[in-house]
This record gives structure tokens, sequence and C-alpha cells, in this order.
């Protein structure tokens, strides 16, 4: 009887596990590189693995607006952002971590589509995997409005 009493336990306390979701919206607005390389490509990494250890799942969202469009347009090179040194020399490397940062970790990221048409940018110029909202308040509102705690990066 103690046996079963065990077993039952051990599988509600790994189903509860399977239920615990962690949730962060980052309100992503800087243009530092070493600020963006920081926070998004080291930290989301760092902070997902921290909840996996604890049996826990972290759900990341990247609402993207101001001066960090830059770092998710896939052809820098012919773009309002030709021009920065740093950004071309790490421009690839920074999209193969954001990509696996999709792929491999199931973030979202997310674009304001009122930014991109002031700053005359199209869908086609984004990698892949940012999607558009119509603007970044209706993102933040809906994200913090289901839970996911708010973490600005300027």
């Amino acid at each position: 009887m103690n046996k079963i009493i065990i077993i039952i336990s051990i599988f509600i306390s790994l189903l509860k596990a399977d239920e615990e979701i962690s949730k962060l919206v980052i309100d992503l607005t800087t243009s530092d590189v070493k600020k963006f390389e920081q926070v998004i490509l080291r930290g989301i990494v760092l902070s997902k693995a921290h909840y996996e250890s604890k049996f826990t799942e972290l759900d990341v969202v990247v609402v993207i607006h101001g001066k960090s469009y830059k770092f998710f347009i896939k052809n820098k090179e012919s773009s309002r952002y030709k021009n920065d040194k740093k950004l071309l020399k790490l421009s690839k490397e920074f999209g193969l971590r954001l990509k696996s940062l999709s792929k491999i970790y199931g973030v979202k990221f997310l674009m304001c589509r009122a930014g991109m048409q002031y700053r005359k940018m199209k869908k086609e110029d984004l990698y892949d995997f940012v999607s558009l909202t119509p603007n970044v308040m209706i993102a933040l509102i809906d994200a913090q409005n289901d839970g996911y705690a708010y973490m600005p990066v300027r």
C-alpha cells in the first residue's frame, strides 16, 4: 500500500512539474550590441537552463521596437544599418543565434508593425521567425494580461 502511495505521489509531482510555466515578455528597444548580446542572446539561454533545472518551462516573448529593429533584418548590407560596422561584423553570428533561440528554445519574436511602416521596412526584410504585432502596446498588454512578467531592455 505504501508503494502505491509513493508512486501516486511521484506521478502527481511530475504532472505538476509539467504544468508549471514561467512567462517573460521582454520589451526590447536597445540598439546597444553588447546589451543585446548579453540580455537576449546569452541571458535567455541561461534563464531557460535555470528553469529547466527546476523542471519548469520558461516561455519567452521578445517585443521588438524602438532602436532594436536592426538586429532582426536579414540583409543589413542593403539596409539603413549598412554603415554600422560592429553590427555588420556580428550579423551572421547574431542571425544564427536568434534562429536558435526561436527554433530550439521556442522564443517568440514580435515586431511592431507600426514602427516598421514608419521606417519603411517590409516583412521580407526580416528573419522568417519574426512575427508582426499591430503595435507594441497591444503586444505588451496582451502578454502581461496573459501573466507574463515584464522586463524592459533599453
